[in-house]
């Protein structure tokens, strides 16, 4: 395959081994789910910008323009993309709790970490077909969103701090159609919270430029 039919983006390395997050997700759910999914999504955006002025553009940059644009199977793709790399990064194996600041800003925001679990696992179930949970940072306050499909917090101005795949590959192989199950464990013990207060930390940090 010549380079310019390889696009410019590229299937990013997981952070941890494809059986890491067992038993919680399975070393097949992931290798189906990063290296068959995803890699369809950077695969079918890369074919979509080749040739075009977005095919020098960060993946990001790509996300909104084509929301901008309308162009809804670009956005589809690279949105799908972007909110996979994304959700890998929110995944730890041995994952604890929240602490420092992201932790009191669960207090003060949602009510505190107990309080956020209840509502974060409710947008995750409750999120009808497929879909994504977020926990975001919107002018300041810590919210949680749920996302349909490919929709991502990217173009909706807040920064996303962590996220939580519900479309039925991230864990059909493992639970079967029980979603809520899926989603207490993922929360309980994968949630990557020192992700989350580096994101937390870079947004601060972007609007204090």
């Amino acid at each position: 395959m010549s380079a310019k039919a390889a696009g410019p983006f590229t299937l990013p390395k997981l952070p941890w081994d494809d059986a890491a997050l067992d038993p919680v997700i399975s070393a097949r759910t992931i290798q189906l789910h990063h290296g068959k999914h995803h890699k369809a999504y950077i695969d079918k955006t890369n074919e979509l910008v080749a040739g075009t002025p977005l095919a020098d553009k960060a993946l990001d940059e790509v996300v909104r323009a084509a929301d901008k644009a309308k162009d809804q199977k670009l956005f589809n793709n690279a949105a799908q993309a972007w909110n996979h790399a994304f959700f890998w990064n929110c995944l730890q194996p041995g994952a604890g709790k929240p602490k420092g600041d992201i932790a009191r800003r669960l207090d003060s925001d949602l009510g505190g970490h107990d309080a956020f679990t209840k509502a974060f696992a409710n947008a995750a179930v409750e999120c009808f077909g497929s879909g994504w949970a977020w926990l975001v940072d919107r002018s300041g306050k810590l919210e949680i969103v749920a996302t349909s499909n490919a929709a991502t917090p990217l173009t909706q101005n807040v920064t996303p701090l962590l996220t939580l795949d519900v479309w039925e590959h991230a864990y059909y192989l493992d639970y079967q159609n029980k979603r809520p199950e899926y989603v207490e464990a993922v929360i309980a013990k994968l949630l990557n919270w020192e992700f989350a207060a580096k994101q937390l930390a870079s947004s601060r940090q972007r609007k204090a430029a």
